[in-house]
């Protein structure tokens, strides 16, 4: 089983889910090109097209062909990326709060401007780096997801957001991100999808589960009543349960 994190995290988000997932499978957990402790990447890899085709460069060199996938996030936008250019294979795929449709509205028009434009000013990724050693700082932005964070989450977040290659990496990924060839290939996708939406999600709202559900015969939506964004970092078990619900493709779901 592969499960890819999300913008701007790592391999840790799934710390408290991984252990209720390895009796079920073996586990491939990397982080997404730039992130956590990777190296940077060419600037071409940071689009969704060249994340998705990194990460499976690793799973051929690897050998490795995964029955299942999980992405979080911008992660889960990889996964179905992935799975429409033929890289991967999966019974089903799940995600998590994923970020698979355009931002809408204002948002849409000031998101990927802004990015492109932090991005490019070379001081932007140290003073985020800077800003990571207020702990309050940190921990009110991952409460702005909507979800409630512990003194752990806050302190791993900080090591990640104390790098500036972390942060470049981060702010390349929002710049050069394009959902809206995703969503109209959306449909075309052949495996199950099971869209996995936290109630309180404040990033990525939980209807846009339902909008992409009514762009494929084969998706279903779960909601995690009191999770927000990082829904698998808050219920662990919860959304661990859902995803061994899955396993087969979803067929156990209503």
């Amino acid at each position: 089983m592969l499960l890819l994190h999300g913008t701007g995290a790592s391999t840790h988000s799934w710390r408290q889910i991984a252990p209720l997932l390895t009796p079920h499978f073996s586990l491939v957990i990397p982080d997404l090109p730039g992130h956590g402790f990777t190296q940077t990447p060419p600037a071409d890899a940071f689009t969704l097209p060249g994340m998705a085709a990194a990460v499976a460069a690793l799973l051929k060199e690897l050998g490795i062909e995964p029955a299942l996938v999980a992405g979080h996030s911008a992660g889960a936008a990889v996964l179905i990326r992935m799975s429409l250019n033929k890289l991967i294979a999966p019974k089903s795929i799940v995600s998590v709060n994923g970020a698979l449709l355009p931002f809408q509205g204002l948002a849409g028009q000031f998101f990927s401007p802004l990015a492109k434009l932090l991005f490019l000013n070379p001081l932007v990724p140290r003073f985020f780096a800077w800003r990571a050693s207020d702990r309050t700082a940190v921990a009110r932005l991952l409460a702005d997801t909507g979800s409630v964070v512990t003194t752990e989450d806050v302190e791993f977040y900080a090591r990640l957001f104390a790098s500036p290659a972390h942060c470049a990496a981060a702010l390349a990924m929002m710049a050069r991100w394009d959902l809206s060839a995703l969503e109209r290939d959306l449909p075309k996708l052949t495996p199950p999808l099971l869209l996995i939406a936290g109630e309180t999600d404040r990033a990525i709202r939980p209807a846009d589960a339902d909008r992409v559900a009514r762009l494929l015969r084969t998706a279903r939506v779960v909601r995690i009543a009191g999770a927000g964004h990082l829904a698998h970092e808050e219920r662990p078990a919860a959304v661990a349960d859902v995803i061994l619900d899955n396993r087969d493709g979803g067929s156990s779901l209503p």
